[in-house]
């Protein structure tokens, strides 16, 4: 049982200490490749909301019109 929870807390720290190696491969990106990507992103979500909110409302109008 003792050996166990040494072998489990082992594990856990070098697990942690993988992590943080793994960490300094990535390539972070600058500031200026994230507001950009930032700016897709929220321009494709603005998008897809108004396309959204648009097919909702032809569809609302269209179903209102069928159950007069």
């Amino acid at each position: 049982m003792a050996k166990e929870n040494v072998q489990v807390s082992e594990n856990k720290v070098g697990f942690v200490k993988g992590t943080g190696q793994e960490l300094k491969k990535v390539t972070w990106p600058t500031k200026g490749e994230l507001a950009s990507k930032t700016g897709v992103v929220l321009g494709v979500v603005i998008v897809s909301t108004l396309f959204v909110w648009l097919v909702d409302l032809g569809l609302s109008k269209a179903l209102s019109l069928l159950i007069k």
